[in-house]
C-alpha cells in the first residue's frame, strides 16, 4: 500500500471530522455527528470506487493513462480499507458492550 494514498484518505476523513466538530459542539448530539462521519466516509468510498471504475473503463478504451487508473484503484482500496477498519472497531465495541454485566 502506498503511504501517500493512505495519508490522502486520512486527510479526507480528518477534513470531514473537523467540519463536524464545530457543528457537534453546538448541538451536543454525538450520535448524529458520528452518523454523519460514517455517511461521509461511505460516500467518499463510493465516489472513489466510481472514479476507479471510470478510470479503468477510460483506460480500456484508450482514453486514459494506466497510471491514472492504477492511482484511482489504489485510492479506492485505501478508502475501502479505512471503512472496513471503522466497521470492525464498531462491531468490536458493540460486542464489548454486550459482554458487560447488567
Amino acid at each position: 500500500m502506498n503511504p501517500m494514498l493512505v495519508a490522502k484518505a486520512y486527510g479526507a476523513v480528518q477534513k470531514q471530522v473537523s467540519g463536524l466538530h464545530e457543528e457537534g459542539s453546538r448541538t451536543h448530539d454525538v450520535g448524529a455527528a458520528f452518523s454523519k462521519v460514517l455517511n461521509g466516509a461511505m460516500e467518499q468510498t463510493m465516489k472513489s470506487t466510481q472514479n476507479a471504475e471510470s478510470q479503468m473503463i477510460a483506460h480500456s478504451q484508450g482514453k486514459a493513462e494506466l497510471i491514472d487508473a492504477v492511482t484511482a484503484v489504489a485510492t479506492a482500496e485505501a478508502s475501502l480499507e479505512s471503512v472496513i477498519a471503522i466497521r470492525d472497531q464498531v462491531i468490536s465495541a458493540y460486542q464489548e458492550i454486550l459482554r458487560m454485566p447488567i
